[in-house]
């Protein structure tokens, strides 16, 4: 399929990929072409006999640095240079935190290509020559990048027209509307937990009332929202402010 979304990964190890990219939907729809995976093995530039691709910082310090022309070799072969508009992620802690809204934007686009770093990092001027995003899955340190990868390829895959099966569940999810989810449930209605409490279900939710049922949902991810993300409640309620003054 000519126009499938295409992800380009470029690693020190390639063999971590597709993963857990390769299963479930996400590897479904990878098989039916759908979107395309291309990984491209970063030491397969090295220009000594040892493959080496690091070399130590400037200035001093621990640990080592990806050398700038190890990994401009591999862009060079991974950015198609006539018509290639995919962003150029590198997958850092520094970077901008990925959200829900840049996830969305990388699905309606073509694809992306995805640098991933090992070390302490990729020299900084090889990033700043091919003008590429620095992104980051958490406010914590991976072993590289190729975790953070398949993290945001997750999350972009599903939105891609025909992977998820219900696009309306979709709109109800986590952070789409600037709000964590509201708990679920499902059969028994009534159960029994291992010290022996009946847990039942809301009553609300069997009570067949639509209308009622999504209001009472409302309410639970507003009210999670507000006790375990803060940071997101402000947002939400700045947001529904300013629609509010318009």
């Amino acid at each position: 399929m000519a126009d499938a979304w295409a992800a380009t990964l470029l690693t020190l190890f390639p063999e971590m990929f597709p993963g857990s990219l390769g299963q479930s939907l996400a590897g479904k729809a990878l098989d039916e072409g759908t979107w395309r995976l291309d990984v491209q093995d970063i030491r397969a530039e090295a220009v000594d006999r040892h493959g080496s691709v690091d070399d130590e910082p400037f200035g001093g310090g621990a640990g080592m640095v990806m050398r700038p022309d190890i990994v401009d070799s591999a862009l060079r072969i991974a950015v198609n240079p006539v018509d290639d508009k995919r962003p150029i992620i590198y997958l850092t802690p520094r970077g901008r935190p990925l959200d829900q809204a840049r996830v969305r934007d990388l699905a309606d686009g073509p694809g992306v290509i995805l640098l991933c770093g090992r070390y302490e990092g990729v020299d900084q001027r090889v990033l700043d020559a091919w003008q590429a995003e620095e992104v980051s899955v958490g406010d914590y340190v991976l072993s590289g990048g190729e975790p953070a990868a398949l993290v945001l390829l997750d999350a972009v895959i599903r939105l891609l027209p025909g992977v998820m099966g219900a696009v309306e569940s979709l709109s109800e999810e986590s952070f789409e509307r600037g709000l964590l989810e509201y708990p679920h449930y499902t059969r028994p209605a009534d159960w029994v937990d291992r010290q022996g409490q009946e847990r039942k279900v809301p009553e609300i939710l069997t009570s067949g009332h639509h209308g009622r049922i999504s209001e009472w949902r409302k309410t639970q991810a507003e009210q999670a929202t507000r006790e375990r993300r803060p940071d997101l409640w402000q947002h939400y309620v700045a947001k529904k402010d300013e629609g509010q003054r318009r």
